[in-house]
């Protein structure tokens, strides 16, 4: 007895029946299906929604960081970012920004923007601790106020990396968000930091870098979900689309676009001249006729022979000192305009090469020393930071 009752021909194929609709869908990273599309949009949105414990790993890697930025310590404010939450949030600001979802990006806006501030607050209560210490400038709140292309570079990338991670997989993608809390808190914290401390540009500069973080992580979400197939769910959601991507855009040409907040120093946009108007001139008067004394003697001067002048001796010039950037702390030191609290000129990183003028002052008892750049740049930097490499003169 057979259990086909009738086989097929042994030339055609035995057709198998379809696989579940589950097994179905493992081929697709985004259900077909309009109903399972939602419902994964909905276990998505769930899981990304701030909770309680964000809040409260908010607050203590807001403290921890800005323990680091007055020790000026970089294994603290890493041990800050380890402790810091998972930065669902963003990835909820993301999904909702992608497929349109108003009142869910209005709460995840509000919980990052909540997280963000707890940050910024224990920065400010920081830099006001740190008038207590005697020193005048903060490297670490430095270095992580301005714009750095290799961290533009791990922030692309931990963004992509969060996004995949948090669709694909129920774990925690704990990597890919401890690479983007340290380019979005870092910055924050600095920019508190430099607030309650009221000097340096750490306070505007920090914003600054964090707006255009966040305006980069959240364009490559967005397009990283796009790619995913992920759309508005509905048409009402198209403007805001539209919306956040036009903004995150903007952001990152008008921000970048000033120049002088990237190191090493691009140049800023240069100076906008202001064209004055001339003021129409009057008719000029007719000449008037101006009476000419009449001349008078002109008394002459004894003859004097000129001595000869002697030949100027040259004056040999001082061998010129030269100095390597060798920070302990960080990948290099900054220049400032005038020692200690001066604005910052240019940043050099490690093992950069500068001439040591002979300037020095002594700023509550931290010695500044005047150098010069190969590129001609002048000014004023710690001298703890300076290893002397004064080459020998060829014969």
């Amino acid at each position: 007895m057979s259990l086909l009752e009738n086989p097929p021909p042994a030339d055609e194929p035995i057709r198998l029946p379809p696989a579940p609709r589950r097994r179905r869908a493992r081929r697709y990273l985004v259900l077909p299906d309009e109903d399972e599309r939602s419902a994964l949009i909905n276990r998505l949105a769930r899981r990304a929604f701030p909770s309680v414990e964000f809040f409260i790993f908010s607050l203590l890697c807001g403290a921890v960081v800005g323990l680091g930025f007055i020790l000026d310590a970089q294994s603290l404010l890493l041990l800050g970012i380890l402790l810091a939450p998972l930065m669902t949030p963003w990835v909820g600001l993301t999904l909702a920004s992608t497929t349109g979802l108003w009142r869910f990006f209005l709460l995840t806006l509000a919980g990052l923007l909540v997280g963000g501030a707890l940050v910024f607050v224990s920065g400010l209560l920081s830099g006001l601790a740190a008038r207590l210490v005697e020193r005048d400038f903060f490297q670490q709140a430095s270095i992580h106020s301005h714009l750095w292309w290799p961290n533009l570079m791990v922030l692309t990338i931990g963004a992509v990396l969060l996004v995949i991670s948090f669709i694909r997989s129920e774990d925690k993608p704990i990597l890919p968000s401890v690479m983007l809390t340290y380019e979005l808190y870092l910055p924050l914290g600095a920019a508190g930091f430099g607030l309650g401390l009221g000097s340096g540009r750490a306070w505007p500069d920090g914003v600054l870098v964090f707006l255009v973080h966040l305006s980069l992580a959240t364009l490559a979400g967005m397009i990283t979900l796009a790619v995913l197939r992920f759309r508005p769910v509905r048409a009402v959601g198209v403007p805001l689309t539209g919306l956040v991507a036009l903004l995150a855009l903007t952001g990152l040409v008008v921000l970048t676009g000033l120049g002088s907040y990237f190191i090493p120093g691009l140049p800023g946009p240069p100076p906008t001249v202001t064209p004055t108007a001339a003021l129409p001139s009057a008719t000029p008067a007719p000449p008037t006729e101006t009476p000419t004394p009449p001349p008078t003697a002109t008394p002459t001067l004894p003859r004097v022979e000129p001595t000869p002048t002697p030949s100027p001796t040259p004056t040999p010039q001082p061998t010129p000192v030269y100095a390597r950037i060798n920070s302990p702390i960080g990948d290099g030191a900054v220049i400032r305009s005038e020692p200690g609290s001066g604005s910052v000129v240019n940043s050099l990183l490690n093992d950069t090469l500068v001439e040591v003028l002979p300037e020095t002052r002594q700023v509550n008892n931290t010695v500044w020393v005047r150098i010069r750049t190969a590129n001609g740049i002048e000014g004023w930097i710690l001298q703890a930071v300076l290893v002397t490499a004064t080459p020998a003169p060829n014969p």
